[in-house]
């Protein structure tokens, strides 16, 4: 499997559609900065593959956008059987399709089993070996579920690449062996191989040694029992009687025909499941061969059936393909048709707008003089309305002046009431002498009262200064001094020296706003819209010198009519010929793909065939008889055998019961001696020293003793052998199984280190330790970049293993190498480089720079359009 283009939509940022086209079989590289969009990529890439359709998991709505809507993505892939677009929609209206060239292959659950087929069926499928997301750029990174997938994927591609596919499960099976042999040992030896204290080898040599000194202490005396004379009598006459060589020779002949009948039931009952086995070979022979006879009729009658319809399908392609040539120059010819009729049309337009445009310039001299006149108006009405306009800015409005006008009152006031409790002259000039008297620089008015509220120097020419001084209570000026100041800051905001200035000021404003409104109402009376479309529509009013020569409306009107129908007539030409050769085209594609198909097909009836070899219909016939026949014989034989079968059950029930007699003997005989034993130890015991039985009794306890230590020595022998004979062959099978990826990882390895080697993890399937000029380091307490430039190399071998494997896969990196340095991340690159000779490799980084000499195929993330723009 290759993957050819990515397409995402709605998917965290991007709400648009956006992708990657046409990526290549080798090295491809997809560098952007963060955030744009790359682990997104990765994970969306994961979620087609292996998250269903139908699922809402947290790594499923984590792909929704902020702003809500159905992750789509789209992945096309190509395989052995061609390219097919795979398609999967989460969340809302969930789906997932496959298609093949346009055409749906399968969709639903059909298309999610197509995916898991595509994977080889593993639920973590190349995720866990070769397809590496952002910060886990170590081998045992991920949460424990990823661990969990990784590790069965390492162990399926090992077992499926290995020499034994049943070689890691034969390896617990050993361990698990090797583990119990060693328990076994430890309740028998210690770590030195003495006998372990309390164990039960120690305890057969202490019972072994016990009965030994025993044995040698009843030896020197021995009682006699004389009470139990006429029991030990009736106990030796019934043992006897057990024993007497008549009796046993009868028991064992009873029991030997019974063991020998039944030994010949069981060999026939084996014999007959013996022949079965043959009839179910011969019966799966038989229907081998009638299966191969069956097929390749089937696949030489679709030969020559497929041959004759690809015959009829080429005929029919020729044709088509012909109409479609006859077609394409009738449509050809309609397009020049329609070229002139269209020329000859719009020449004809020209002229009925030359003559339009002549009549109207001849209907049209009215009209323009009044629009000059209206525009004329117009533009003295604005021009007056601008200047009247200026001229009302200046000078106070009727608010302010009212404001000004109440300052100018409220000053009076303060005056009036001032001068109403001021001290008074009134001075009576004789005749002539007006204005004799002075007030520092202004005359005093003749018979009328002037308030003094200070003391005032009054000069009288010809006499001299009169000095007036008002009473002791004086008068308060700061109302009227108050009140002029507010006066005075009124009158210098709107630039009057008084009043008067200030009223004068506003009545010109007043008229100036007259006149503005007066002008304006002229505008707009003149130029409702403006003058810009007087001016347009003057504009659009054409000189009547300018088309002199325009011809008649009526004659260019007719001949514009006849170019439309000439001009209508050819495009329906033109379409209908264009609509015949679409049709003719869909049939000439349709019997071409009729005829690919079924060239397709007679390629694969051929290759069917192709399969039998160099067989004919009649060997295959002939096997099949033969092994119909074989299956006939072996079936009459297991019959013959099943119909002479002796009684099984019925021989083991007679040989079970010889044995309960023989075995009831014996037990008594075991009752009998003991008793006897214990008699003659209660006789000796009564007699005299003599211990005759006793003795025996401890000989016998002895010689079972002997036996129990020698049977635990040679058990204790055994597992000794044992335990190194599966140490051996432990050593042998992990070598064994570990060669395939070692064998894979060597060159790549020397690229970084030459002459050094991995050692491998039995459990985690995984490298634990570098072994570099001879020392062995543990993977764990290495740095960071080179754990994760090992890790990177195992990836890449089990992506080769993987190839092998017949299982190809894309190698994805998403900013796999982080912390290697510039030296080493050269040769990192040749190691991707190498590996892409026959794989294809997706690089995401971010690291633009660094990766800038990775070389490869650059790769671009955009929206679709933009994507068929570049291209």
């Amino acid at each position: 499997m290759k993957i050819r283009s990515i397409t995402l939509d709605n998917v965290r940022r991007f709400t648009d559609p956006v992708g990657i086209r046409e990526i290549g079989d080798g090295l491809n590289v997809l560098c952007e900065p963060n955030e744009q969009g790359k682990s997104t990529l990765f994970d969306a890439i994961q979620a087609l593959f292996f998250k269903p359709h139908g699922s809402r998991d947290k790594e499923v709505t984590a792909l929704r956008p902020h702003a809500g809507g159905a992750p789509e993505v789209t992945i096309e892939v190509e395989t052995e059987g061609g390219r097919f677009t795979v398609t999967k929609r989460w969340l809302q209206k969930p789906a997932a399709t496959v298609h093949r060239d346009g055409t749906l292959v399968a969709q639903a659950d059909a298309a999610e089993a197509w995916i898991a087929d595509l994977l080889g069926g593993d639920a973590g499928g190349p995720s866990g070996l070769i397809w590496v997301r952002q910060g886990m750029t170590d081998l045992t990174g991920g949460s424990t579920r990823e661990q969990k997938v990784a590790l069965e994927a390492r162990r399926d591609l090992m077992s499926s690449v290995g020499e034994e596919v049943e070689a890691m499960t034969g390896g617990r099976r050993m361990d698990t062996a090797l583990a119990r042999c060693r328990e076994e040992l430890a309740g028998y030896v210690t770590k030195t191989g003495r006998p372990y204290a309390n164990g039960p080898w120690r305890i057969a040599l202490d019972r072994v040694e016990e009965l030994t000194a025993r044995r040698d202490g009843l030896a020197a005396t021995a009682e006699d029992l004389h009470s139990a004379l006429a029991e030990r009598k009736r106990a030796r006459r019934d043992l006897r009687d057990l024993e007497d060589p008549e009796a046993a020779r009868d028991r064992r002949q009873k029991l030997e025909a019974a063991r020998a009948t039944n030994a010949a039931a069981e060999r026939h009952a084996e014999e007959l499941d013996s022949e079965a086995r043959k009839v179910d070979m011969a019966r799966l022979e038989a229907d081998n061969a009638r299966n191969r006879l069956e097929g390749f009729r089937e696949a030489q009658a679709e030969k020559t059936k497929a041959a004759k319809d690809a015959e009829a399908a080429e005929t029919e392609a020729r044709v088509r393909k012909a109409a479609l040539d006859k077609e394409r120059e009738a449509r050809d010819t309609a397009e020049r048709n329609l070229e002139i009729a269209l020329n000859t049309l719009k020449k004809a337009r020209e002229a009925h707008n030359l003559a339009l445009r002549a009549k109207a310039a001849r209907d049209g001299e009215d009209r323009r003089r009044e629009l000059e006149t209206r525009i004329t108006n117009a533009e003295k009405a604005r021009s007056s309305m601008e200047k009247a306009a200026a001229a009302a800015r200046s000078g106070p409005d009727a608010r302010t002046l009212n404001r000004v006008e109440s300052l100018a009152v409220a000053h009076a006031t303060a005056i009036a009431a001032r001068n109403a409790t001021a001290t008074q002259v009134i001075a009576h000039y004789s005749e002539g002498r007006e204005g004799a008297i002075r007030t520092d620089d202004s005359t005093l008015a003749g018979g009328q009262p002037v308030p003094l509220p200070r003391a005032t120097r009054l000069t009288i020419e010809g006499v001299g200064e009169l000095e007036v001084r008002p009473g002791d209570a004086g008068h308060d000026d700061s109302s009227v001094e108050a009140a002029a100041v507010a006066l005075r800051k009124a009158l210098d905001g709107i630039g009057a020296d008084d009043l008067e200035a200030a009223r004068a000021s506003a009545a010109a404003r007043t008229a100036a706003e007259r006149r503005e409104g007066e002008a304006k109402a002229v505008l707009n009376s003149v130029a409702p819209e403006g003058i810009d479309p007087l001016r347009e529509a003057l504009a659009k009013i054409p000189q009547v010198d300018e088309d002199a020569d325009a011809p008649d409306p009526e004659v260019a009107e007719d001949a514009l009519e006849d170019a439309l129908a000439a001009y209508e007539e050819a495009r329906i030409a033109r379409d209908t010929a264009s609509e015949r050769l679409s049709d003719a085209r869909n049939e000439a594609t349709r019997a071409k793909t009729t005829l690919t198909s079924l060239r397709e097909r007679l390629k694969r009836a051929e290759d069917a065939l192709t399969k039998f070899g160099t067989s004919t219909e009649d060997e295959l016939a002939s096997k099949s008889g033969r092994a119909a026949q074989a299956l006939e014989a072996a079936g009459t034989i297991h019959a013959e055998k099943a119909s002479n079968a002796p009684d099984l059950a019925g021989t083991e029930a007679a040989l079970n019961r010889a044995m309960s007699v023989e075995q009831g003997a014996r037990d008594e005989i075991a009752r009998l001696k003991p008793l006897l034993a214990r008699l003659e130890e209660r006789i000796s015991r009564s007699s005299g020293d003599a211990v005759e039985e006793r003795l025996a009794e401890t000989e016998q306890e002895l010689e079972a003793a002997k036996a129990t230590l020698a049977r635990i020595g040679h058990e204790v022998k055994v597992l000794f052998r044992l335990e190194k004979a599966l140490e051996a062959a432990r050593t042998e099978a992990r070598e064994r199984y570990f060669t395939p990826i070692a064998r894979e990882l060597k060159p790549l390895l020397h690229l970084l280190w030459p002459e050094a080697e991995l050692t491998w993890g039995e459990e985690s399937l995984l490298p634990d330790a570098l072994i570099r000029d001879g020392q062995e380091e543990p993977i764990n307490i290495l740095s960071g970049g080179t754990q994760e430039q090992v890790a990177l190399l195992v990836r890449l071998a089990f992506a080769r293993m993987l190839a092998a494997a017949g299982r190809v896969a894309p190698v994805i990196l998403d900013d796999a190498l982080v912390f290697t340095d510039d030296d080493r991340i050269e040769r990192m690159f040749d190691a991707l480089h190498r590996q892409a000779g026959d794989l294809q490799i997706i690089v995401l980084t971010c690291r633009q720079r660094a990766f800038r000499d990775l070389g490869g195929k650059a790769l671009r993330l955009a929206a679709p359009e933009k994507m068929e723009a570049d291209n």
